[in-house]
């Protein structure tokens, strides 16, 4: 982590989960394991954060706000999402109000399965997270980094394919 030049801000979303998550990402911000040791700090404004932590998986009623709250972030930016519910749903992804994991409208770039997913495979993925912000800001210094593909257009395009197929 040699190569970060200022402390990493994350922004916390719980999309609709049990809460179970949410406490092992506030666990991680607690003396235990204390991730500003590592200078990471939260914040609540999505303008000023680096990697966004999302729990919970996707519905119709939150989708319009993670979508906003991405794009409110400056690039390059890091999404991870936390707990098998943020990864494809979970144990809701029957429901008929829920739309998958957090891929299904945002890119992620790194996943913490687990119910609950524990502290420090959450410090694992934000830390690699890290890794992947540095690749992007050296990419867009260099003027490489491309626009990310829309999530809902990368779906589509995976159903048209598998209608052809059939």
């Amino acid at each position: 982590m040699s190569y970060i030049t200022k402390s990493p801000w994350v922004i916390h979303y719980d999309g609709s989960s049990c809460n179970g998550c949410d406490i092992e990402v506030l666990a991680c911000l607690m003396p235990m394991y204390d991730v500003e040791r590592f200078g990471i700090i939260n914040t609540g404004n999505p303008k000023h954060a680096d990697v966004f932590l999302v729990t919970g998986s996707v519905n119709e009623q939150n989708k319009n706000v993670v979508k906003q709250i991405y794009e409110q972030m400056p690039e390059p930016k890091v999404v991870v999402a936390i707990g098998i519910c943020a990864c494809n749903g979970g144990i809701f992804r029957e429901c008929y109000n829920i739309l998958g994991g957090v891929d299904t409208v945002i890119p992620v770039d790194a996943y913490v399965p687990g119910c609950a997913a524990r502290p420090e495979a959450i410090i694992d993925a934000v830390v690699t997270g890290l890794g992947i912000l540095e690749q992007k800001r050296q990419a867009l210094a260099s003027g490489e980094l491309l626009k990310e593909p829309e999530p809902e257009a990368a779906v589509a395009a995976a159903e048209e394919e598998g209608k052809e197929e059939a």
